[in-house]
């Protein structure tokens, strides 16, 4: 599993202070980078992916994990990894005379309208044809915001106020299962690149899903996730749900937090966006009862289940108090709700705006969600230690343990390297490339000849 994260950039703009362009941000943010590596795109000590994409965005990408509470510390650890330049760059234009705040935010839109991602990659058996077990997902997935949406506020338009909606990129998904990324941005992208041995496996890779700030949102996100692809590879007997155009509720689903949405089934009949969740969350507590205590415990997928069910059942009766500090939109619109109530009870407020924006500063102490996590308002299912282990040393049960001592050998010796998710390669004196294609092989006798290869040459 692995997670891509691209972070929203921007900077504070004085009275009388030039404002700086998310490009020149970016390009202060990854100056020292680009001073050590000749490269924005590298890969980090913990053996995750670092680079700038398109639209001056920071992105990380987590390093092969195999199971949630490792991923949930590596999506964490990349919070801190790009938090580090934050405050870099903010030094660096502090000494030039410069000085203004450098913001991050882990959210999927900005002011504008313009949307960034946070993708979720599985790797499922080769065997599997990823188009039929898409549409197999896609109900799942379009009824999912009900439990782990990140929450916004969609501004005023076309005549329609302003008003709160669960999801921050069901507005931003316009195919169901495709091979585009960024024309169509469909739920879930075909594209064939498994970044491992391709007669093994594939990448499912999930492009709907928001960024989320509260880590039982995260776990129920990845982890509900997980669940529906081991019931569908075990062939276990998970409700079918033949939604008709089902990328066409995904919006209607977003502004209706009673999970009342109806959804027309083929053949006859509908159901409801909640009666859909409530099905495929009870097979997931059977499968438990069946499932191999394998990668992720099966008693930490029980947390999820347990969640699942409790955030379920607040929508059913639109109790929210069991969840208001585990599920992000439930916490946003609830801390939303108690300043609307003061600020004349529209949602176009301005400073709404701002709450819900600041929620999304990953900053420590600044950010709003890190204030209501210092006060006790957010459940943790983390530890911070935990977290700050993972910023410099990667995962040590999956390939990326490989690729990590092999990063680290090369910075130690100065030596000159090209690294992808697959190959590791020795650029001097003669080239010389290892591939491993198996991303559960964290022990492999070949990295032990590339380390010997690379120490007999330093300094040549």
């Amino acid at each position: 599993m692995g997670i891509e994260t691209e972070y929203g950039i921007t900077a504070s703009t004085a009275p009388g202070q030039r404002a700086m362009s998310p490009d020149e941000i970016a390009r202060v943010l990854f100056r020292p980078v680009v001073s050590r590596y000749s490269s924005s795109n590298i890969f980090t000590p913990n053996a995750s992916r670092l680079y700038l994409d398109v639209g001056s965005h920071p992105e990380v990408a987590t390093a092969e994990c195999d199971s949630l509470t490792q991923l949930m510390l590596y999506d964490r650890a990349g919070d801190v990894i790009v938090d580090k330049l934050a405050r870099q760059a903010e030094q660096a234009l502090a000494e030039e005379g410069d000085k203004r705040s450098v913001y991050l935010f882990k959210n999927n839109v900005d002011s504008a309208g313009h949307s960034y991602g946070c993708h979720e990659n599985y790797l499922i058996g080769r065997h599997v044809v990823l188009k039929d077990l898409g549409r197999a997902l896609l109900p799942f997935m379009i009824t999912r915001q009900l439990i782990c949406g990140a929450g916004k506020i969609e501004p005023a338009k076309a005549g329609e106020p302003a008003r709160f909606l669960l999801s921050q990129r069901a507005d931003q998904v316009w195919e169901g299962v495709s091979s585009a990324t960024t024309r169509s941005r469909p739920i879930i992208n075909t594209r064939d690149e498994p970044h491992g041995d391709s007669k093994r496996f594939r990448r499912m890779h999930v492009i709907v899903g928001d960024s989320n700030m509260a880590e039982p949102t995260l776990a129920l996100k990845v982890g509900s996730a997980l669940l529906m692809l081991e019931m569908l590879e075990a062939d276990f007997d998970v409700p079918t749900f033949p939604v008709l155009d089902p990328i066409h509720h995904i919006r209607a689903i977003a502004q209706d937090p009673t999970g009342l949405t109806v959804l027309p089934l083929d053949g006859g009949g509908s159901v409801t966006a909640l009666e859909l969740q409530q099905a495929l969350c009870g097979a997931a507590e059977r499968w438990l009862e069946h499932r191999e205590d394998a990668g992720t415990p099966t008693a930490e997928m029980a947390r999820v289940v347990d969640l699942w069910k409790r955030t379920l059942g607040a929508i059913d009766t639109q109790d929210f108090s069991g969840v208001d500090r585990e599920i992000d939109w439930v916490i946003k619109r609830g801390l939303l709700d108690r300043y609307r109530a003061t600020l004349g009870g529209e949602w176009s407020h301005p400073k709404l705006a701002q709450i819900d924006l600041t929620y999304h500063d990953i900053r420590p102490g600044r950010g709003l969600y890190s204030v209501l996590a210092q006060r006790g308002m957010v459940a943790r299912w983390l530890q911070d230690d935990s977290i700050a282990r993972c910023v410099d040393t990667p995962p040590q049960t999956t390939r990326a343990k490989l690729r990590g001592e092999f990063l680290a050998t090369a910075r130690e010796l100065d030596a000159a390297v090209t690294v992808d998710w697959t190959r590791l390669k020795v650029n001097r004196p003669e080239p010389m490339t290892e591939e491993f294609s198996d991303p559960f092989v964290s022990d492999d006798p070949r990295l032990g000849g590339l380390l010997d290869y690379m120490q007999s040459h330093s300094g040549h």
